[in-house]
């Protein structure tokens, strides 16, 4: 037997290799970014009278979500000594040193370049170069900033809320109103799902020095006011598909309903009037971060089926 064979690894050790990798990639993640671009090629396809099921689906969502992912993973490997201060992602491959800062930078610039390219290969060069632009000024502009001011929140839902339009953008081959209504329900969206986690986990990220709101306002009044205001701020721009007949009445109302419910959740937390360090008020922004959870698929749900409906 030769002396270079090696024992395969056991499926413990190949279990935990494979859950690293999806962990450094941010799988849940990049699964709902791979989700809304899905939607955004859909609403694209029912204008343009094409198949929302074709190679060209195929092709945009595989780029954008290796790209995706390798920008995911790259925000990792910038963000190890702050990961590693943090409860909440201490256990990640790279803080845990189960994989080497060498290891993660290789697969991140391979999967976030692998994507770009692909794009421009097998989709078009504007989504490619949309999908590059939207990396860098993740990584470049917003992952540096949630160091200095929690303006961060802000910046970062530009890239956050771009998935949808890629999506349209991977079949039109350029940018309409519509992918910009999308655009704005994920960027408005964005708000409480975010400024939520940040309630929960503000001990975290102040110990890591990231200015998120509830670090730097600690009573918490001023996270609140933001949660409800982009809330409220939500309900009329989630109505734009209908108003721009992308759907109809049964999307307006579930939308309105959905809308609703979460602005609902929002003053919840902020009529409670009790600081981030509050065990009552933790258990309100998880209720709140759960509603957002389950807001956007929902809302795209209903947007992709009542659009088939009036194809």
């Amino acid at each position: 037997m030769s002396t270079l064979s090696q024992p395969l690894p056991s499926s413990g050790a190949l279990a935990l290799r494979v859950r690293d990798y999806a962990e450094l990639f941010k799988a849940r993640v990049t699964s709902l970014i791979v989700m809304t671009a899905w939607c955004g090629f859909y609403a694209a396809a029912l204008k343009s009278g094409a198949s929302s099921l074709s190679w060209t689906l195929v092709h945009a969502l595989l780029g954008i979500g290796l790209a995706s992912g390798g920008t995911a993973a790259l925000n990792e490997v910038m963000e190890q000594e702050a990961d590693a201060l943090m409860r909440r992602t201490q256990h990640r491959p790279l803080p845990a040193k189960r994989m080497s800062r060498a290891r993660g930078l290789a697969l991140a610039l391979a999967g976030l370049l692998g994507g770009v390219v692909y794009l421009w290969l097998a989709s078009n060069a504007l989504t490619a170069l949309l999908t590059l632009a939207t990396s860098i000024f993740y990584l470049a502009v917003y992952t540096p900033l949630k160091k200095v001011h929690p303006i961060c929140t802000f910046v970062g839902a530009f890239p956050g809320a771009m998935p949808p339009l890629l999506g349209w953008v991977a079949l039109r081959g350029r940018v309409e109103w519509e992918a910009v209504a999308l655009f704005a329900i994920v960027f408005f969206w964005q708000f409480p799902h975010f400024h939520s986690i940040a309630w929960l986990y503000r001990e975290d990220y102040e110990r890591a020095s990231i200015r998120m709101l509830p670090v730097v306002e600690r009573d918490g009044r001023s996270t609140a006011r933001a949660v409800v205001v982009y809330s409220l701020l939500l309900l009329p721009v989630s109505l734009l598909p209908a108003w721009m007949g992308m759907a109809g009445a049964p999307y307006l109302v579930g939308a309105a309903l959905l809308g609703g419910a979460l602005l609902w959740f929002g003053v919840r937390l902020a009529r409670l009037g009790q600081t981030p360090a509050e065990p009552a008020s933790k258990q309100r922004a998880r209720h709140l971060l759960q509603a957002t959870v389950f807001y956007l698929p929902l809302l795209f749900a209903l947007l992709m089926l009542d659009g088939l409906r009036l194809k």
